[in-house]
């Protein structure tokens, strides 16, 4: 029988846990800065965590960590590790950790749970719907741009309009994603822009682009310089709708990885939300790692 006490003291959970992410961030292909900074932003908010150590008959076979904090005026719990030593897998105590995770969650009034994947794990949050994954790949060098398509920097005077978008753009993603509703995310825009390029265009450390094919603007791109060591962060390559299915998004993506170079960078990182299965292929083919899967689920769990 799989049971669970709450520890007083989760150090060995803690060693364990940074351990693991360590192994599956250097697998993915970051470099060991980018691995060492990813680990201190996870040191920062376990020691609100309350870690359960799981056991059968005595045994122990793993541990599971959860939270549950307020998210945009509303509550939401947070599965941060479930871990079922090998020797026990298979055994039944992966579902069980599980639906107690969800009922710890559900009754400490979260009406939504949600994981982050950083390894595999089998069919056991298959009911959880994809909100976005983190992807990257090593850039080593430069990318045959596509023929026939330019990038160059954008003018203040269009700067306005692609604001205007590509705020769009991001609640729609949101939405689209099942993260947060409507109203909750057009203010996560207005917070998330105001924040992260409150100069606008003359924002150091960003680079705005606009791509050009045959004279005409196809799309545009927003990368985020030194995001993380050596990583650049692409916040947007997007390619107009009546010009998809061209090869465009690939040459949004060699834009985005020259860029990358020339700051200086060796990475390119970026978020790609949950359903949109388009993109999630296209960045599979060009060779981008899922770094972590972002999953969700109401509470409580719907009868199956």
């Amino acid at each position: 029988m799989t049971e669970f006490s709450i520890l007083d003291d989760s150090m060995e959970w803690q060693k364990d846990f940074e351990r693991r992410l360590r192994t599956s961030y250097t697998v993915a292909g970051l470099g060991e800065a980018t691995v060492e900074r990813m680990l201190e932003d996870a040191r920062a908010g376990i020691g609100d965590w309350t870690v359960a150590e799981i056991t059968d008959a005595g045994t122990r076979v793993g541990y599971v960590a959860v939270i549950v904090t307020d998210n945009n005026g509303a509550l939401a719990g947070r599965i941060g590790d479930l871990r079922i030593d090998a020797l026990h897998a298979g055994q039944g105590h992966e579902q069980a950790t599980r639906d107690w995770a969800e009922a710890w969650c559900a009754q400490r009034g979260a009406r939504r749970l949600d994981i982050r994947l950083t390894e595999p794990a089998g069919e056991l949050f298959n009911g959880y719907g994809v909100r976005g994954q983190l992807r990257a790949r090593h850039v080593s060098s430069p990318p045959e741009p596509l023929d026939g398509v330019t990038a160059r920097p954008m003018t203040p005077a269009e700067y306005p309009d692609w604001l205007t978008s590509e705020k769009a753009a991001y609640v729609g993603d949101i939405v689209r994603a099942g993260a947060l509703s409507p109203e909750e995310a057009v203010r996560k825009s207005d917070q998330d822009f105001a924040k992260l390029i409150p100069e606008g265009l003359a924002t150091p450390g960003n680079t705005f682009l606009v791509l050009e094919a045959a004279g005409e603007q196809i799309g545009t791109g927003w990368l985020k310089h030194g995001h993380l060591p050596e990583v650049t962060y692409g916040y947007s390559l997007y390619v107009q709708d009546q010009h998809r299915g061209k090869g465009y998004g690939r040459a949004a993506m060699a834009a985005g990885e020259q860029a990358t170079l020339a700051a200086g960078d060796s990475t390119l990182m970026f978020t790609v939300w949950g359903g949109n299965e388009v993109a999630m292929n296209l960045y599979t083919s060009a060779g981008y790692q899922v770094i972590e899967e972002s999953r969700s689920i109401d509470l409580p769990r719907s009868a199956a």
